[in-house]
């Protein structure tokens, strides 16, 4: 039994880590800006998290790597979403928890850590999230 979850924490570790690289390759970030690719990925999670129902937002953190469903989780409070996000506040608030320069604007950002995800989660599931979103969110999603 130890030797499983042990498994599946290297796993969990592994698809972190893949996600985290993908966003420093989009960027031409070195590894040593981990910082930066952590704080892209947890700014943007919580933001898609709360502004999902808390149904969907749960089952799309079960599609998540162990490891990045603990910082999906971390702070959430689900009877205070899902918050109402107009594309240009959902960006704002983005750039507000993003503390480092952003090459290429917010919205590049989004897509980025959104297309690093995209490839961890199975597309039914993406698609469930971007129907929860609102018209004018949705093709930040796509």
């Amino acid at each position: 039994m130890g030797s499983n979850l042990y498994a599946a924490y290297e796993a969990s570790l592994d698809k972190t880590n893949r996600i985290l690289k993908d966003i420093e390759e989009a960027y031409g970030w070195p590894k040593e800006r981990r910082d930066q690719s952590y704080a892209a990925l947890r700014t943007v999670l919580h933001l898609l998290r709360d502004r999902l129902p808390v149904q969907e937002a749960a089952q799309f953190a079960a599609n998540l790597p162990i490891l990045v469903r603990g910082v999906y989780y971390d702070g959430w409070n689900p009877d205070e979403v899902p918050v109402k996000l107009r594309r240009d506040d959902f960006l704002y608030e983005v750039r507000q928890g993003f503390p480092y320069e952003i090459e290429g604007g917010t919205e590049q950002l989004v897509r980025t850590v959104l297309d690093a995800l995209r490839r961890h989660v199975p597309d039914g599931e993406w698609e469930d999230v971007r129907s929860n979103m609102p018209k004018e969110l949705a093709p930040v999603l796509s």
